[in-house]
């Protein structure tokens, strides 16, 4: 099984690497249109800036050949946010796959709720989904983020900081997650197995 994981000006990368590695695949850190048309899978991982990824998104001509890609693709943190249509961080058009805005984070307490938004929280609200399959009970999830994507018909489990927003997205071939799943132990191997499996 060949898994292209897309290189693109964002950080993380190397985690989500080694995490498939535990699970027996070895993956390719590529922005190689070829190669990612050629994989059986692509994950779009990150950490990092709306606006920056998007520009060398564009200028690579991948945020077009993203849309058209037909086989099981997986968005992780700041990959969910760019597949949404458009992120408050920096007032950034993004690649419009799930029509679904992202929105920073307002706490309404300062001293209870810290932006970004670091620690575990529960999956909550699961879907029938092949890639949420067999999760553990009571499933938590690593995130580190500002911006959330809004609660939408693409929703397919929520977690709570502030407010109810999105973990886990899904359209025809795209998943997309917030959390880390590299970083969310066994929750996070699972939720990657099963995309593996899809």
């Amino acid at each position: 099984m060949k898994i292209a994981v897309i290189k693109y000006n964002s950080g993380n990368v190397q985690s989500v690497l080694y995490a498939l590695e535990r699970l027996g695949v070895v993956a390719e850190l590529t922005d190689d249109p070829e190669k990612i048309r050629a994989a059986d899978k692509v994950i779009f991982p990150g950490q990092g800036e709306a606006s920056t990824a998007m520009s060398y998104l564009k200028a690579r001509k991948l945020d077009q050949l993203i849309k058209a890609l037909k086989q099981p693709f997986l968005g992780v943190c700041l990959g969910l946010q760019l597949l949404c249509e458009h992120s408050e961080e920096n007032d950034t058009e993004c690649l419009g796959i799930f029509p679904v805005k992202v929105k920073r984070f307002i706490p309404e307490n300062s001293q209870e709720f810290k932006v970004p938004h670091v620690g575990w929280n529960e999956l909550e609200n699961l879907a029938e989904n092949p890639l949420l399959t067999d999760l553990p009970a009571n499933p938590f999830v690593y995130y580190v983020h500002s911006f959330f994507a809004e609660l939408s018909d693409y929703t397919i489990a929520t977690s709570h900081y502030i407010h109810d927003f999105t973990a886990i997205l899904h359209r025809d071939n795209y998943w997309a997650i917030q959390a880390h799943p590299e970083k969310s132990s066994v929750v996070g191997e699972k939720l990657l197995a099963n995309f593996l499996s899809i």
